[in-house]
């Protein structure tokens, strides 16, 4: 007999590493996927990213994770400064917490 299959908390670490590997994808565009990516790095100041590189991160989310993540909701919620000094940190505890949420639900 199988023991029951039990859902899997989202790890901050493993979501930092999705994350990680969706921003090289999006930074390889520009010939630059050598940055150094952690959980202070922000998306204006460290990575350069201009909006539709947001569009592009956005896209890559939803085919990771689905509708239980959504980028462009969470980026709705922010006035401009803290789009500005968003950290990747900040993104990782969303997802993390979106996750949970939708598994909870």
């Amino acid at each position: 007999m199988n023991p029951p299959l039990i859902p899997t908390q989202p790890a901050p670490d493993a979501v930092l590493a999705d994350l990680t590997g969706m921003l090289r994808e999006v930074l390889a565009e520009y010939g630059d996927d050598d940055t150094v990516i952690g959980m202070s790095t922000t998306f204006n100041r460290d990575l350069e990213l201009e909006s539709i590189d947001l569009v592009t991160l956005a896209g890559l989310m939803e085919e990771r994770y689905g509708g239980r993540v959504n980028l462009a909701e969470f980026l709705a919620g922010m006035e401009f400064d803290e789009i500005i000094e968003l950290t990747v940190g900040r993104l990782v505890e969303y997802v993390v917490w979106s996750l949970r949420s939708a598994q909870a639900g």
